[in-house]
């Protein structure tokens, strides 16, 4: 077989993205008698479906179109939902792809990796449009039952048949969720508390429908106001309450999977291309290969993970080290991506792209992380798989003992007392317990400059026995301030500030803006330069009032052969305070040094002094250097220090930690310390970081200060020791209330509790919990001091 044209793109060239292809590839094809050669299978699939879209027409375009189609092909994504793997956020085990429900707790699966875009959850869209537009007439039906008996203008008869009216479509379609659920439950073979709550929902309005249709196969004592008892409201207020906790929780979730959302958009869209021909081209990120050369500019971030090959400049990489002071990067350097290009123009091999970059890894740290976390949602599974089959089993067994025991008309005692046990223990108390006391706790310690994300996380605040801090941001300021300068004669300490900060005009470098800011605070009046030239990695030169000076470090100085001996002690002490430090030389001798440090947060060493007291154990890990780390420690009396750690490292400190079965508490503000605090017991977010740190932690401190941390448990122990209560209260109820529906006390007294008293009682022990959840507004938050945890019952002591 003659080989086809190569010019054309056929044989030695894909003809798809115009790549060079070797001989021997696996991917070809054959069309109109031709071998045709590809890059990839992709490549060859786009061929195949449409062949003439890529043999006719001119001459191969070029290697710059030709190289973006095969970047087009490689990176194109599959259709929506296509292979996408969905995992239920309570049980990890649980994976899917596409959409769904997890079959063991009855939640909705979650993506389990998001994507960049902001969507909203579909099923908290459903779930509060069948809230919203159902809330006014639960509260109708709600206070027609309530109310109704005294408005003498509605006939009972029409009072009853309105609250059919009224909610019939709140539980039918409203409830609808809680019934598919419930059966699934059931099907599965797993039990929990959507089985209990589709069953008392289904008992109060199926009993209530009978008794509205035909109120005749009721006995007479069972009237009340006229007309046989229906709870219709106790339907439409389990419906009610359950869509609220569940509209509650979702948003919760979403803001979770936000974190991640907002990791992934710190990456640039596109990236600047050179091409071989030596032109340039902005295409989008996806398209972007390894092997790619990319142009970098001024005030740009990063595109993608690579290696510098032409150019000079600074980055700031603080979004992944902490480290508030950028890092000069030259030929051979490596850069990571989404990090911020500040001064010179950079020409990057991209080394990893896609999933491959440091900023995919931290987002996949993040969002495994999240979803290893659930002991107490496990245990929770664990008290409603058997709660709930002791509830049904005891209605089961109140209708089969009535009916068959009980006196006439027995089978409709049989179902009223049955239908009464269901509604007594309805989980209205049980799932009041917790949230009560939650909304009560947050809204506290909201006023106390602490925002806690979810219940989880007020739960496991009082635990925690370990505490990680980040160094900068968190302890420190997280920006470059003046501390110190030294002087040597002939000079003064003013003519040194003014000569340096002078010259520092030029430089763009957070250093030298620390030094211009405190020469202007000091009122000296600042000269022109002359001359400027910056050095990378080494520091600035030029002439002031018409005197060469250089400012910058050793290696500049050795550069000009000036001698730093008479400063090298006063150096090393900065330097162990943690200070970065510059020599300023005139006309080619010593004139002094000075020091710009990140400033430690007033508030750090109290608060840490107080954690230290509750017997919390203090660990610092810190990007920064280990002398500046050191320095840092020592001054805060931290005697646990880890320096120049990355966004892996942290996370894998917290599970080392954890794995020796300490609760970690994580503190940090930035981009960096994101995995760790989505791996901690407790993520801890300073409200002056970044957006990411406090999407993905589970608290965060308004104002920045660590003294919240305190706070935090000590509302943390409080809002507990309530929920204990409430449960307790709940658990008791039930213990009692049940057996009394059930008719136990009915051979010795002759009492039963109607389903009217029942639905009463289920009310009552809800505003029980309730009103117990409202004493936490008595805690004095300012004056509540950590204490040590503690394994004894909250509650009981």
């Amino acid at each position: 077989m003659s080989a086809p044209a190569a010019t054309r793109g056929i044989g030695a060239t894909d003809p798809v993205c115009g790549m060079p292809v070797a001989a021997d590839t696996p991917f070809r094809t054959e069309y109109d008698g031709q071998a045709i050669l590809f890059c990839s299978e992709r490549c060859r699939a786009r061929f195949a479906a449409s062949p003439k879209t890529y043999l006719v027409g001119p001459p191969a375009q070029g290697v710059r179109e030709g190289h973006a189609a095969h970047a087009e092909a490689a990176s194109q994504p599959a259709p929506a939902g296509a292979g996408a793997m969905y995992v239920c956020p309570m049980h990890p085990q649980v994976r899917q792809p596409g959409p769904g429900t997890c079959p063991i707790c009855g939640m909705a699966l979650e993506p389990e990796m998001p994507t960049g875009d902001d969507q909203t959850s579909p099923e908290l869209a459903d779930f509060s449009r069948r809230l919203w537009w159902t809330l006014p007439l639960t509260v109708i039906v709600l206070l027609l039952a309530m109310l109704g008996h005294r408005v003498g203008a509605i006939p009972v008869a029409t009072r009853t048949w309105l609250e059919l009216f009224l909610s019939t479509p709140v539980v039918l379609w409203a409830g609808a969720p809680f019934f598919v659920r419930g059966w699934a439950s059931i099907r599965n073979r797993s039990p929990n508390m959507w089985t209990l709550i589709a069953a008392g929902v289904a008992a109060a309005y199926g009993y209530s429908v009978v008794a509205t249709l035909a109120p005749g196969l009721f006995p007479s004592e069972f009237r009340e106001h006229g007309r046989i008892g229906v709870y219709f409201e106790a339907a439409c207020v389990i419906v009610s309450l359950t869509l609220l906790g569940q509209v509650l929780e979702l948003r919760a979730r979403s803001q979770t999977s936000g974190a991640m959302r907002a990791l992934l958009g710190l990456a640039p869209k596109t990236a600047r291309r050179l091409m071989p021909d030596g032109s340039e081209a902005d295409v989008p990120l996806s398209a972007v290969m390894v092997g790619d050369r990319l142009r970098v500019r001024p005030g740009e971030k990063v595109p993608v993970d690579g290696t510098v090959e032409d150019g000079t400049s600074h980055v700031d990489e603080s979004m992944l080290t902490g480290e508030p002071i950028p890092v000069a990067k030259g030929v051979g350097d490596a850069v990571i991506g989404a990090t911020l290009n500040t001064t010179g123009s950079l020409v990057i091999r991209a080394d990893q792209v896609g999933s491959g970059t440091v900023l995919a890894q931290i987002v996949q740290l993040v969002a495994s992380a999240q979803r290893s976390r659930a002991p107490m949602q496990r245990m929770a599974d664990r008290v409603a798989f058997w709660f709930v089959l002791a509830v049904m089993a005891i209605a089961v067994a109140t209708f089969l003992a009535w009916g068959l025991l009980g006196p006439e008309p027995s089978w409709t005692y049989a179902i009223l007392n049955a239908v009464s046990v269901l509604i007594i223990a309805c989980p209205c108390a049980l799932g009041l317990a917790t949230p009560m006391s939650v909304m009560v706790a947050t809204g506290k310690a909201a006023q106390a400059g602490v925002l806690f994300r979810d219940a989880e996380a007020v739960e496991r605040m009082r635990q925690v026995d370990t505490l990680i801090v980040d160094k900068t941001g968190t302890l420190t300021e997280g920006r470059a301030a003046f501390d110190d300068l030294v002087a040597l004669a002939p000079f003064e300490h003013a003519d040194v500030l003014r000569l340096a900060a002078s010259l520092d005009q030029g430089s763009e470098h957070p250093l030298a803006a620390a030094i211009v800011t405190e020469a202007r605070s000091r009122g000296l009046r600042l000269s022109g330069i002359e001359d400027f030239q910056s050095e990378t990695g080494l520091g600035v030169r030029g002439t002031v009032d018409g005197r060469r000076l250089l400012l910058g470090n050793t290696r500049l100085m050795q550069q000009a052969g000036v001698d730093i001996a008479p400063l090298r002690l006063e150096a090393e002490r900065l330097r162990g305070r943690g200070a970065s430090v510059m020599f300023l030389a005139v006309d080619g001798q010593p004139a002094g040094l000075l020091a710009v440090t990140d400033p430690i947060k007033e508030t750090s060493g109290a608060a840490l002094r107080e954690l230290r007291q509750a017997g919390m154990r203090i660990v610092m890990a810190t990007g920064d250097g280990a002398t500046t780390a050191q320095a840092v420690a020592r001054t805060l009396g931290i005697d646990e220090v880890y320096g120049e750690v990355r966004p892996e490292d942290k996370a894998e400190l917290v599970t080392r930690l954890q794995r020796e079965g300490r609760r970690v508490a994580m503190a940090g503000d930035g981009i960096n310390d994101a995995p760790a605090l989505a791996a901690a017991d407790v993520g801890i977010a300073m409200g002056t970081g970044t957006d990411v740190a406090m999407s993905t932690a589970k608290v965060t401190l308004v104002r920045g200060d660590l003294r919240g941390i305190g706070r935090a448990r000590a509302i943390s122990a409080a809002c507990v020791a309530n929920m204990r209560q409430n449960l307790a209260f709940a658990f008791a109820y039930n213990a009692l209330g049940v057996p009394v529906a059930a008719g136990v006390l009915y051979p010795a007294t002759g009492w039963l509790l109607s389903p009217m008293l029942a639905a009463l009682a289920m009310s009552l022990s809800s505003v029980s919990v309730v009103a117990n959840a409202l004493r936490l507004n008595r805690l004095d938050v300012a004056r509540a001091a950590p204490s040590a945890p503690s394994t004894r019952c909250a509650s009981c002591h």
